[in-house]
């Protein structure tokens, strides 16, 4: 995760998120930087709208606290589900007697 805050408070800052930056930055949080973590996430940001992303998480985070009452009404349907998965582990279990 401090990969992640390091890229996210170079942007902040609207600082370029590079391979040095990162390690600058992880290196004030006093963390020692993995080469080939800081590369991946580098090149996982490349072209990435951070700001969109930022944006969608919100959204995404947001949503299931809506459906929140939702959740007590597929109660059945849950309980349905377990028996059919009990039934299912009882099949395979009469395969290996």
């Amino acid at each position: 995760m401090e990969y992640v805050y390091a890229a996210l408070l170079l942007h902040a800052n609207k600082q370029p998120i590079s391979e040095e930056n990162v390690k600058k930055a992880l290196s004030a949080a006093g963390v020692h930087a993995d080469e080939a973590k800081v590369k991946s996430l580098v090149s996982s940001l490349d072209g990435v709208n951070i700001d969109e992303a930022i944006k969608q998480a919100a959204i995404v985070a947001a949503a299931p606290t809506a459906g929140a009452p939702a959740a007590k009404a597929d109660k059945k349907d849950e309980v349905s589900e377990e028996k059919k998965e009990e039934e299912a582990a009882a099949g395979l279990a009469s395969l290996f007697g």
